[in-house]
């Protein structure tokens, strides 16, 4: 079954990216965007919203930007509702969800999610999938969770790890002042890169690497060390002893859902409840109040990981949504190169309160969170570890500076004089290094993500209704059977939804003026209808509360009494309502 999904999955994917391509053409067939966007760089929270607007401007008929609150320092939440609204209304059309940036310093998020609309748009002309998307589903798009932190690590001085969180003051050190005592960019060039000192031979904890000086390796017991490794740029700014110990902000946004939440002690940053924060509440309140939203992306970085739940090994997930997870992770690691499937709390560590595993156990969407970047994507896998800090790994990652980027992305050691440690010496990689891509890389990146994105909404419940087949049953008596059938590979309610009783169940509902219902119900096998599973009251409407499976069908029956003509309506949540008349 995987296995068969998985190439369906795959021939799918290469239709999508194989269709012709241009909006527009220019001479010699080269493809001219209607709106220009720079993807070789990472902007502004307000240039993000820029570029929605433009995107806006350009095609009206797609676009609305809903402000759904703003963040703790005041910046617009701004959604992009993108569907073609000559199609009919975003609310009665199934939707996927897409956001990025929930943490501060995990920006190329947010650039993902507009290039998702942005893309879909350019060829919505041309390539009839992309029609297809836009036609018949919704986009809600988010490009930041976090446009404070986002700002920050853009705009100051910033290490590749800082401005992960939101800017609310907290005291990290408990010491009962917040925000007291963060790090300093000590020589003005705009980074905050680590400190090193030399001291007598013997002294030290690290030496430098025989191949390359800008490397310090940490000494084991029979060796001798000169240099102490005293961490990132600062001072001791509340003269407690202690250097860049509570920072700007201290908790974490994804920490901060309703399911398997934990408080602090147990889970750093959780808050003190959940939706907390100004930024969850008001991505809660939209997504609770969209019941249409079938799927949920959120980017973060970095790794190259495909992250879905649980987010902790107490929590277990259906069978059968495991299968669907597993078709949809296994075609991405094809479309993402050097990127990994994985189980949050398996593969990576546990995560109580996470936002995908909310949107997932609370609601039931199926969710995912990418990890943008992979690290072998520097040196196409042939270097897979170009991790920091001063391990020896680190000369892998110095190979690109100095082969790809002449140099651009580290900082040579260089002299000052510090108030506490004396002569010192800073330098390492700049803090658009390690999580990020580099700006000739950055499109492909945003690029094979977005179309990841494309895919899962693609294999959303896409429910038709078979012709209705009647049945003569004599003594003026007719059965009337109808086939529901899901070509794609999500069901139109997960299993859990269907298990936790999440949401309003799928709805078939037969009506004619002159018919008398008698009773309605299922069908586990045509070919057995006395095996009918009936429907208590309302005979007149099935519930189906596991939905249509995917890639397979539902059967729903009536005996009823009369002749004329008749209706059958299908209504769900998460898949398109549909209708189809017959006669007796």
């Amino acid at each position: 079954m995987r296995n068969f999904l998985k190439t369906a999955c795959g021939v799918a994917l290469a239709a999508l990216i194989s269709a012709p391509v241009s909006m527009a053409q220019e001479a010699g067939g080269q493809w001219s965007p209607k709106v220009e966007i720079a993807w070789n760089r990472y902007y502004p929270h307000a240039e993000l919203q820029g570029h929605m607007k433009r995107m806006q401007d350009a095609y009206p008929d797609f676009i609305e930007i809903e402000t759904i609150g703003h963040s703790l320092e005041g910046r617009p939440m701004q959604v992009m509702i993108l569907t073609n609204k000559n199609t009919g209304e975003h609310a009665d059309k199934p939707a996927m969800w897409v956001d990025g940036n929930v943490h501060g310093n995990e920006v190329q998020g947010g650039e993902a999610t507009i290039y998702l609309a942005w893309w879909l748009l350019e060829h919505y002309a041309s390539n009839p999938r992309a029609k297809a998307l836009l036609d018949n589903k919704v986009f809600y798009l988010l490009p930041s969770q976090n446009p404070d932190g986002r700002d920050h690590w853009l705009e100051a001085a910033a290490t590749p790890h800082s401005s992960r969180t939101g800017t609310r003051p907290t005291d990290n050190d408990r010491d009962g002042k917040a925000d007291e005592d963060p790090m300093d960019d000590l020589d003005g060039d705009g980074e905050i890169l680590t400190m090193r000192k030399r001291v007598p031979l013997g002294k030290g904890t690290h030496r430098q690497a025989q191949d390359d000086p800008r490397i310090l390796e940490r000494v084991t017991k029979d060796q001798l060390g000169d240099f102490l490794v005293l961490g990132q740029e600062g001072i001791d700014n509340d003269g407690d002893g202690r250097i860049n110990e509570d920072g700007i902000g201290g908790y974490d946004m994804n920490r901060n859902w309703p399911s398997d939440w934990q408080p602090n002690y147990i889970q750093r940053g959780a808050g003190d409840y959940p939706f907390s924060y100004p930024e969850t509440d008001c991505v809660g309140q939209f997504i609770v109040k969209h019941p249409n939203i079938a799927a949920v992306q959120s980017f973060h970085n970095s790794g190259g990981m495909i992250l879905r739940g649980p987010g902790d090994e107490s929590v277990k997930y259906p069978r059968a949504d495991i299968r669907v997870y597993d078709a949809l992770g296994e075609e991405g690691e094809l479309i993402l190169p050097f990127y990994r499937y994985m189980i949050i709390y398996k593969d990576l560590y546990n995560v109580h309160g996470g936002f995908v595993t909310w949107t997932y156990e609370a609601l039931g969407i199926l969710s995912f969170t990418n990890e943008l970047w992979a690290s072998p994507q520097y040196w196409g896998g042939t270097r897979e570890n170009t991790g920091g800090g001063f391990s020896s790994r680190t000369q892998q990652a110095l190979e690109f500076n100095d082969s790809v980027m002449l140099g651009d992305i580290f900082v040579d050691w260089h002299s000052y004089d510090h108030p506490l440690y004396g002569a010192i010496e800073i330098g390492g990689f700049k803090h658009q290094h390690g999580r990020v891509a580099p700006s000739f890389m950055i499109e492909e990146m945003l690029h094979r993500n977005a179309l990841f994105c494309a895919r899962h909404a693609e294999e959303i419940a896409d429910v038709r209704i078979e012709e209705p087949q009647v049945t003569d049953l004599g003594g003026g008596l007719f059965r009337i059977t109808v086939d529901l059938v899901n070509d794609s590979v999500m069901p139109s309610r997960s299993a859990l939804a269907a298990q936790n009783k999440i949401g309003i169940p799928d709805l078939v509902h037969l009506t004619g003026g002159e018919i008398q219902i008698l009773v309605g119900g299922t069908l586990s096998d045509k070919f057995h209808p006395e095996r009918m599973t009936p429907v208590v009251t309302k005979p007149m409407t099935v519930r189906l509360e596991s939905g249509v499976p995917g890639q397979g069908r539902t059967t729903a029956t009536w005996i009823v009494r009369g002749a004329g003509d008749f209706q059958v309506t299908y209504a769900a949540e998460k898949a398109a309502d549909r209708k189809i008349k017959g006669s007796l």
